[in-house]
């Protein structure tokens, strides 16, 4: 029993040979698991990189749009801009020509003139003339003042070609409902014939923008143009 039990015991103290690892077993699999963790962190960098890359394609994608968004609301403000400074500037014409009367309208048909004023020049001593829902120049209206105004400056009976007198003209118009008011000096274009018998008369040719005033300056633009075209007829009649 005794020698049974000492080669018990010296087999317990014996190593085991199949517990010791295996240094190349180890070493290959250290090495698997170093590789997929360098696969891991390969793919975690590629996988940053793609959303960085998403998040600057969205970014610059938004800066476009945005971009161009800002671009078309800003061509159409400046559009609407000018299409409403155009639409407010107002440009009289005339229709109908050859008598004593000639009629007004706005060049543009998207304006509507509803009350108009015409001052005379001073030296004139004609009261301004109103119309209503009928803009016109009525040659009655200065025609006896223009012929005493000719003869004091001695000119000549029969025009040649068109004369001018200038008066200024203050237009209350709409566009789309929206009220507007424009002062600005025509020229109004006519002929004068005399007659031995019968006088002198007037015809009335058309009208043609020469600037626009202030409702302050206007009586004074409109006295210096009168100044400044009668003289010239003047001289030319000596």
């Amino acid at each position: 029993m005794a020698a049974d039990d000492g080669i018990a015991a010296v087999n317990d103290s014996a190593p085991d040979s199949d517990s010791t690892p295996d240094p190349k077993a180890s070493a290959a699999a250290e090495a698997r698991a170093n590789e997929a963790a360098a696969i891991r962190r390969r793919w975690i960098t590629l996988g940053e990189v793609l959303t960085v890359i998403a998040v600057t394609i969205s970014g610059l994608t938004l800066w476009n749009s945005w971009s161009q968004r800002s671009e078309t609301e800003a061509s159409k403000s400046a559009d609407a801009r000018r299409a409403s400074t155009q639409a407010a500037t107002l440009v009289l014409v005339s229709s109908g020509s050859g008598g004593d009367q000639i009629a007004l309208r706005p060049a543009s048909a998207d304006q509507s003139v509803q009350s108009q004023r015409l001052a005379f020049p001073s030296p004139l001593g004609i009261s301004p003339a109103e119309t209503t829902g009928e803009p016109r120049i009525e040659a009655s209206w200065f025609e006896r003042a223009l012929k005493k105004a000719r003869n004091e400056a001695r000119l000549p009976d029969d025009s040649r070609g068109d004369e001018r007198l200038p008066v200024a003209i203050t237009t209350r118009f709409l566009v789309d409902g929206t009220a507007h008011e424009d002062v600005a000096i025509y020229d109004v274009g006519y002929s004068i014939s005399g007659h031995w018998l019968g006088g002198h008369s007037i015809t009335l040719r058309g009208v043609s923008l020469v600037s626009r005033v202030s409702a302050r300056g206007a009586q004074a633009a409109l006295d210096a143009r009168w100044t400044r075209l009668l003289p010239a007829k003047e001289t030319a009649g000596k």
